[in-house]
């Protein structure tokens, strides 16, 4: 009899893990079942706030594999709208509801992953139900509200409730679809995966293109007119809204591991060890946005949900149960977005993520431009580095700015992964050419200023 593989979640993590295990095991060998309880398989939801703008005109472009493609490429069968409700370890079964059909089903599993993915935050008074009240995590998320969108009447004014990543990108994409938008952020800022200085560029690129902000609200409630949201009320006067979109963080989507008994860690996510297995419990293994990793700067363990690190998960988690050996090595929190034409990037550290870990360090922030200053389109660039002291090991750094800027993180990201200094940097042989950068490129530039700050 076929070993069975029964895979907890249908997304980045549970199929890249899953193709990989069949590459390497046949049918015959290993028979792959996986539930997922929304309509789609293998999507970006990171796409979702491009489609919902019109950049992106159709939602299966977002898709990258369907269940139909699984089953006849990788003869992988994805039960769709079934929900796990249960896992029961001793029995080796999972107890999934069939959302669409009823009733319950059993299946037994010799190997297990869980791959749940994230939660989103959900306050008291975003759980009343209010019409018009959206979250945007899901292709079905994302299908509901451009439904809303498009229907009769037709928004006029969206309040957008946090400024992560989501809440701006939303925020933005709501815009271009012609609402007034404005957004509610319960920090001094929004964008607090920044320090404070480069998050102010990004609050004053949004207002430039008329996004309202209002930082230090807090949202108390939801009030509708005729079974539509109509208010939102905050701890600084009411809004009128016609449409809410909810970007307030994400948690691991843990409590079905717990509830089984799968150690959870300190940021609330599944422990695994370097090849993704659950530790002390034989035959399971665990990825993607439920698990916390390793912070490769500051050694403590984090919950960082992006599809990156969920697919790279998903896949060393599926190499290892087909026989090969692979590793995760842990992440340092890479990610790049843009606001309309702004774009931001980060990876490592902030300063009080520094703190936090007990560092000693230096911050700088260097001043340029995306081009030879001369050449046209030349646009402003605001690098910040932040380097232990006294070794001047690069910690973390930030971009902001507006054309060329996001993706320059890269080079700071592999500067980081490898440990190297700040001193060490200021002699990368980066590309240079008058369209694309200054002779002394804004990376150079900061770590140059680093040098100095140092040795001051």
């Amino acid at each position: 009899m076929a070993e069975r593989l029964v895979v907890v979640g249908g997304d980045a993590a549970g199929m890249a893990a899953a193709s990989q295990a069949r590459r390497r095991r046949d049918p015959d060998e290993l028979e792959i079942v996986t539930f997922e309880r929304g309509h789609f398989t293998s999507y970006s939801a990171c796409g979702i706030p491009y489609w919902i703008s019109g950049v992106v005109p159709d939602r299966d472009q977002l898709v990258a594999r369907d269940p139909a493609t699984f089953r006849e490429r990788y003869d992988i069968h994805v039960r769709l709208r079934h929900e796990v409700t249960a896992i029961d370890l001793g029995r080796r079964e999972v107890v999934a509801r069939d959302l669409a059909g009823g009733g319950e089903v059993r299946e037994r599993y010799d190997t297990l992953v869980y791959a749940t993915g994230a939660r989103p935050e959900r306050p008291e008074w975003a759980c009343a139900g209010v019409a018009g009240v959206f979250g945007v995590q899901t292709l079905d998320d994302g299908t509901a509200l451009l439904d809303w969108l498009e229907g009769e009447p037709r928004p006029r004014r969206a309040v957008v409730v946090g400024g992560g990543y989501i809440g701006v990108e939303m925020a933005e994409a709501l815009l271009q679809r012609g609402l007034s938008v404005e957004l509610l952020e319960q920090a001094a800022q929004p964008m607090s995966t920044v320090d404070p200085e480069l998050a102010e560029l990004v609050s004053t690129a949004m207002r430039g293109v008329g996004i309202v902000i209002r930082t230090g609200v807090t949202v108390t409630d939801l009030r509708e007119r005729d079974g539509r949201i109509a208010v939102v009320d905050t701890s600084s006067g009411p809004i009128a809204a016609d449409v809410v979109v909810l970007g307030l963080g994400i948690r691991p989507n843990s409590a079905l591991a717990d509830a089984a008994g799968l150690p959870i860690g300190p940021t609330g996510g599944v422990r695994t060890d370097r090849r993704m297995r659950v530790p002390g419990v034989p035959g399971v293994w665990a990825a993607g946005d439920c698990v916390e990793t390793l912070h490769r700067v500051s050694g403590m363990p984090v919950h960082i949900p992006l599809g990156t690190h969920a697919n790279k998960q998903g896949r060393v988690a599926g190499i290892n149960i087909g026989g090969g050996y692979a590793t995760f090595p842990g992440v340092i929190g890479t990610s790049v977005t843009k606001v309309c034409d702004l774009e931001v990037g980060r990876t490592g550290l902030r300063e009080r993520d520094a703190l936090a870990a007990g560092f000693e360090f230096v911050s700088v922030i260097a001043e340029s431009t995306s081009r030879a200053g001369y050449y046209p389109g030349a646009r402003p660039m605001t690098v910040k580095l932040i380097a232990e002291r006294p070794s001047g090991r690069l910690l973390g750094a930030q971009i902001v700015g507006w054309s060329e800027a996001a993706k320059r993180i890269d080079a700071l990201a592999v500067a980081l992964w490898n440990e190297m200094t700040v001193d060490e940097m200021t002699a990368l042989d980066l590309g240079y050419a008058p369209p694309y950068a200054p002779v002394w490129d804004p990376v150079l530039i900061a770590a140059r200023k680093a040098v100095d700050a140092l040795t001051r």
